[in-house]
């Protein structure tokens, strides 16, 4: 799976206090900023969401550490000239004590002049005791 090209290293992630990248409205030390020192998501929206904030920050490794090692794919490409700049999650239904979960969302995106939307439904699993993404069900993404 490509998503362009970017070096791993020198990621800078937003300070603890400053608002979340995923549009929570919670500050990112206690949203997805926790979850990518290792904290497990505690449902697949907050997985998601932590996910959206690692494509925001070009963070592959934990694109792939929180992929389902069945679906994940051998290398995972973040192209550095694509811009997340908005998350709308449409509908995540509880799961209980169940052990999957669906996520739909809209990701907005800018490319140079270009912008656009991903809109996506994304399946997740609860295994060891963690959430793992599954894969997605896209419907007009346009990435370039």
């Amino acid at each position: 799976m490509s998503f362009g090209s970017a070096a791993q290293s020198g990621i800078r992630r937003p300070a603890d206090q400053d608002p979340c990248l995923c549009g929570s409205g919670n500050v990112y030390g206690r949203c997805c900023g926790a979850l990518h020192r290792g904290e497990a998501a505690p449902s697949p929206e907050r997985l998601m969401r932590s996910r959206y904030s690692a494509f925001a920050l070009g963070d592959a490794r934990y694109l792939a550490d929180t992929w389902h090692p069945r679906t994940r794919p051998e290398r995972i490409d973040i192209d550095p000239d694509v811009r997340w700049v908005g998350l709308r999650i449409l509908d995540a239904p509880a799961v209980g004590a169940g052990t999957t979960g669906v996520v739909e969302f809209r990701a907005r995106w800018r490319h140079g002049a270009e912008a656009g939307e991903q809109h996506e439904r994304s399946r997740f699993r609860l295994a060891a005791g963690r959430w793992w993404y599954l894969e997605a069900e896209t419907a007009g993404s346009g990435i370039p």
